[in-house]
């Protein structure tokens, strides 16, 4: 994320906080590829702008195909009714062809009225002046998408806010299990509190293959874990699991296999320049938990350079493969374990 998902999930709850507290600003802008903080935010301005009984006269939601930019303004010019503030909240507002033209109203806006834009994997042009003009009189939310190595550091932070830890092997198995969709998470997360013995302080992988309905034992989490010892056996078995499953995508497969590799190149270039690196060293480069620093460390060992670089470059033509070239009667199962089988021999 371009500040940071700390910052941002920072700033997300501050304005949480403050809507609890009754405390708002007359414009926000919420925008970026990653929907979970857009709908958060927007969410608990709607639950605590207004009470119940003040939202028939005072609560406008819209949806940016279905108005204008002069519709919008002419509701927010409105004064409340019966009520210390209005609320107007636009949806969707990248669909809005005059959007651009709300900054009129933003460069003065009603201090009785609160101004939602809530763009869904969009952003405004931060060239233009509703954005310049937000940011001076209201407050802007960037939400932009975590990159894959980012959503194992950023699943403890957010189990921090539930009260739990979780442990580093249970947070990259939901990684692999949600990808980089944070709703998704937090949604699989719910379901499993409710199921949690009370009194839990710590989730595990265990919990997380118990209550999220996926198995650590098979998982590219795992086959990774067992082609960085070499434990042929145990990788060619997964590997067959994984393939033979109804959701296996080869493309997706590769891209994970591609990520750890590249880890273990950046990590032997680390080494190159400094053989005993401290832990923040590692960290930066590796960008995984402490808890995964072994793996890595017994993984440049089985793959020296060379042999990472041609480890790449078979990922290469597999995800050709993977996306119809040149396979000829192969099934993704036997393409899997095909590639599993060569990653070992290399």
């Amino acid at each position: 994320m371009a500040k940071g998902f700390q910052e941002t999930d920072s700033l997300c709850r501050e304005i949480v906080q403050d809507a609890r507290n009754g405390v708002f600003k007359p414009v926000y802008l919420l925008m970026g590829d990653e929907p979970y903080y857009v709908d958060m935010v927007c969410d608990a301005i709607l639950e605590h702008c207004l009470d119940e009984s003040e939202r028939d006269f005072n609560q406008t939601v819209c949806y940016g195909a279905d108005v204008d930019a002069d519709a919008v303004i002419t509701a927010a010019r409105r004064y409340p009714m019966f009520a210390e503030r209005q609320l107007v909240v636009i949806k969707e507002a990248q669909m809005m062809k005059s959007l651009e033209e709300l900054a009129v109203y933003c460069q003065q806006p009603l201090e009785s009225t609160v101004l939602v834009i809530a763009m869904h994997g969009a952003s405004a042009d931060k060239r233009k002046s509703l954005y310049k003009t937000v940011s001076k009189m209201g407050v802007v939310v960037d939400s932009q998408a975590l990159r894959d190595y980012e959503v194992p550091r950023w699943i403890p932070m957010y189990y921090q806010t539930k009260g739990l830890k979780i442990a580093p092997d249970a947070a990259a198995l939901l990684a692999e299990h949600a990808g980089t969709d944070l709703a998704k998470i937090a949604i699989e997360t719910e379901k499993m509190m409710k199921n949690l013995p009370e009194g839990t302080v710590e989730v595990s992988a265990s919990d997380i293959e118990k209550n999220v309905g996926i198995s650590r034992q098979f998982s590219i989490f795992e086959l990774t874990k067992e082609l960085s010892m070499k434990n042929s056996a145990k990788a060619l078995r997964i590997a067959a699991y994984i393939g033979s499953s109804a959701k296996f995508a080869m493309p997706m497969a590769v891209s994970a296999l591609y990520t750890h590799f590249y880890r273990i190149l950046k990590y032997e270039s680390l080494l190159m320049k400094n053989p005993r690196p401290g832990n923040d060293q590692k960290a930066k480069v590796l960008g995984v938990n402490p808890y995964f620093f072994s793996e890595y460390d017994t993984a440049v060992r089985n793959y020296p350079l060379k042999r990472c670089m041609a480890v790449i470059a078979l990922l290469k033509e597999y995800d050709y493969k993977g996306k119809g070239g040149d396979v000829g009667e192969a099934t993704p199962a036997e393409l899997m374990v095909e590639l599993t089988a060569r990653i070992l021999n290399m």
